[in-house]
């Protein structure tokens, strides 16, 4: 089991996905926990390492865990997703690290990993997004 903790943020009810460089599928911004960190700690992290934006602690609050087939790990290899939504500041400004970065609806679905592609059922059936 990978775990992994990911940012919600959705705009116009639209998504904000990310795709790394060298990956085929987009991503919720977030990542995996380094050694001693909380997953608040983990979520403003890596959210500033893709996306150059800082979440503001104490808007921070769990929305959701969901479960999925890891993409790009051997088969049955499964992914918890801790996702999280906050409110933040500054401008996003994807790193290095980040191809590309989109706002993305239930249309979009066929573009994202696995795990994504729950977190965006999930959220259409709630009508939050597209």
């Amino acid at each position: 089991m990978i775990d992994a903790i990911a940012w919600i943020h959705i705009q116009d009810q639209r998504l904000l996905c990310v795709r790394t460089a060298g990956k085929d599928a987009f991503y919720l911004p977030g990542g995996k926990r380094e050694p001693g960190e909380s997953d608040e700690e983990t979520l403003m992290r890596e959210v500033h390492e893709e996306l150059n934006v800082i979440l503001q602690p104490d808007t921070i609050h769990q929305f959701f865990i969901y479960e999925a087939d890891a993409h790009g790990y051997a088969a049955g290899t499964q992914v918890r997703l801790a996702c999280y939504q906050a409110g933040f500041e500054g401008t996003f400004q994807p790193s290095t690290e980040i191809a590309e970065m989109a706002w993305l609806g239930s249309d979009g679905r066929d573009r994202c990993a696995p795990a994504n592609q729950v977190v965006i059922d999930d959220l259409k059936r709630r009508n939050l997004i597209l």
